[in-house]
């Protein structure tokens, strides 16, 4: 029974999406899957790829057993707001999902502290994650008021991840392919005292499902926060 209901949240979760992106590192490549069930940060990405954004950027803060993350680094965002400090900070509202949670290899939006959660709009991450036990489940459903499936809880006690972070922070895709190159990247050092080259990245829209058709502009209206 456990068997069925994994195999079809899997089924469900990664082939019934539309968009799968390419990540072509120095280190190796890797494919994601975007979920269609977080619309907007599926539709920024996009947009973000089709801009250049993510062209030769680089995975600047990597954390063992946490996270690999890339694109603009928070200070470098949080500047240049400062340089409209009458304007107030726009950020992508988030988007939770049961069915998107902090696995090994998932695919989230970086964000600050903002109250509302709101996602930045060129900052990505993977998680990495970490070994999980019941009782940390246990605990973080009751303060989170989530309710972990049978099949997630599997997942964090086999194989582990962040669930810490789970409805602060927005899941909307996962690693499908190349898991392994994303394992050894997050071995990686970004401290500067370190002889590691630094870990770069462009994304290319690799496949898309049948009657679906790329969108060319970002319009995502009250889903942005500020």
């Amino acid at each position: 029974m456990v068997f069925f209901y994994i195999f079809t949240f899997f089924t469900s979760t990664l082939f019934a999406q539309s968009y799968q992106l390419k990540f072509k590192t120095n280190y190796g490549n890797f494919d994601v899957i975007l979920y269609d069930f977080t619309p907007n940060h599926r539709d920024l990405i996009l947009h973000e790829i089709e801009k250049g954004t993510y062209r030769k950027a680089i995975f600047n803060r990597i954390v063992k057993d946490f996270v690999v993350q890339g694109g603009e680094l928070d200070d470098a965002i949080l500047a240049r707001e400062a340089d409209y400090p009458t304007e107030k900070p726009k950020r992508l509202a988030p988007e939770f999902h049961h069915r998107a949670y902090h696995k090994i290899g998932a695919l989230g939006a970086g964000r600050d502290d903002n109250p509302e959660k709101g996602s930045f709009f060129s900052q990505l991450y993977f998680v990495v994650g970490q070994k999980v036990n019941a009782a940390e489940l246990d605990k973080l459903e009751i303060l989170k008021g989530i309710r972990y499936s049978q099949a997630q809880r599997t997942e964090y006690l086999v194989n582990g991840g962040q669930p810490r972070l789970d409805n602060d922070y927005t899941v909307f895709g996962e690693v499908i392919k190349g898991l392994d190159v994303l394992m050894k990247i997050s071995t990686l050092s970004t401290e500067k005292t370190h002889s590691t080259k630094p870990v770069t990245f462009t994304i290319k829209v690799k496949k898309m499902l049948p009657k679906r058709k790329p969108k060319t502009r970002f319009s995502v209206g009250a889903a942005v926060i500020g």
